[in-house]
């Protein structure tokens, strides 16, 4: 076994990665990767140095794990700034810090990639010591291992890290036939306020047109940066990502990618782009250049429910944050985050910290629970990490 540290994902053969990596999680696909690195988007300038770990065997890679030294806690989604003015006020620094997650992304997925035919055992194992060894002799303050699935959260708990909690709200198929049978699912009021929607959608005259990665040319793909754009600057801040990082994705991996473009008198009003997983629907990004009632339910969310429903999959996993995508039908699910705490007073201190966050957020889940919008709300559950794939 020989463990590496490599700058580059380009350091690394697409098709070695990509064997480990598969497609259903298409955000650690060697080419989405390598879309942030070669942009500019994840660099050193940026504040993302990356260190992905590798494990190989006879020269051949067995395991990996994308992984970065941070400089600042931005476009992570896990947010431990205040941690970083605890450090600062003892006159402790706290970047640079270990970060293993795929930026800019909060999807909960794998975070460690295994070859099929090795034990994990022989693999994690040995990956997690080499990470964990090298964050201690740089003198690294903390290791962060964000949206992991539970498969991997096992092992990290068994290494002594602190597990957080935070909740998203994601939609679930329970095998229906259309829409429609959606709709009969949902109380009459909320059945009502979703038909209501739709109806708004195209009484301003707006047209929803859905396209495969393959079909989306490059005046399409311009017209949706500038409304990904829009967003942040509405904000008064600087978009993560560039037009190059979505032009690589659409040469790359355009078989993975949706894009719903809206249409008002033949142009383009809003976008919003969706990755494709294996049996899982990711919505990512949107924008538009003024508001438009309703719009952003139908193409960020109809639009993905009725995808799901139509071609078979089981979980359409809509990003952060949202309450409002409650009464629409998706439901509570926990994810959990990883810490390691090289300092013993602070890793005592914020494991405290995040006990007493869990009851809250556990108490938040189960409330957000109550407000779901089916006929039979006990047919709902509420999800965790364990339950994504149900």
């Amino acid at each position: 076994m020989e463990i590496r540290f490599v700058n580059r994902i380009g350091d690394i053969e697409r098709r070695d990665w990509n064997a480990l990596a598969g497609r259903d999680y298409p955000f650690l696909r060697h080419e989405f990767l390598a879309a942030l690195e070669h942009s500019g988007a994840v660099a050193p300038a940026t504040g993302w140095q990356p260190e992905h770990a590798l494990l190989y065997q006879a020269d051949r890679l067995v395991a990996a794990m994308p992984l970065y030294r941070k400089t600042h806690s931005w476009g992570e989604y896990v947010f431990d700034q205040a941690w970083a003015r605890a450090y600062a006020q003892r006159g402790l620094a706290y970047y640079p810090k270990y970060l293993a997650a795929v930026p800019f992304t909060p999807c909960t997925g794998p975070r460690i990639v295994v070859a099929p035919d090795r034990p994990a055992d022989e693999t994690v194992v040995p990956l997690l010591d080499a990470v964990l060894e090298r964050a201690r002799s740089d003198g690294l303050s903390s290791w962060h291992c964000l949206f992991a699935d539970a498969d991997l959260g096992e092992r990290l708990a068994q290494y002594g890290l602190i597990r957080r909690e935070d909740v998203q709200f994601q939609w679930f198929n329970r095998a229906y036939r259309d829409f429609d049978d959606y709709l009969a699912a949902l109380s009459a009021g909320k059945r009502k306020m979703v038909k209501r929607e739709r109806r708004k959608v195209g009484a301003q005259g707006i047209e929803l047109v859905s396209l495969d990665g393959r079909e989306v040319d490059a005046k399409q793909w311009q017209a949706f940066y500038r409304f990904y754009a829009l967003t942040y600057l509405k904000r008064r801040s600087q978009p993560y990502l560039n037009l190059d990082f979505f032009l690589r994705l659409a040469a790359d991996m355009p078989e993975q990618l949706r894009l719903i473009l809206a249409m008002k008198r033949g142009q383009a009003v809003a976008a919003a782009l969706f990755f494709v997983g294996g049996d899982t629907l990711y919505g990512r990004y949107w924008g538009c250049d003024h508001d438009y009632d309703a719009l952003h339910f139908e193409a960020c969310y109809y639009q993905g429910i009725g995808y799901c429903i139509a071609n078979g999959f089981s979980r359409f996993d809509s990003g952060a944050q949202g309450e409002h995508k409650i009464a629409r039908g998706f439901e509570p699910v926990t994810t959990s985050s990883w810490h390691w705490i090289a300092e013993p007073g602070f890793a005592a201190a914020i494991a405290d910290f995040v006990a007493r966050e869990r009851l809250h957020v556990a108490s938040y889940r189960a409330d957000a629970a109550q407000y779901l919008p089916f006929k039979h709300n006990a047919d709902a559950t509420v999800g965790n990490d364990d339950s994504h794939f149900r």
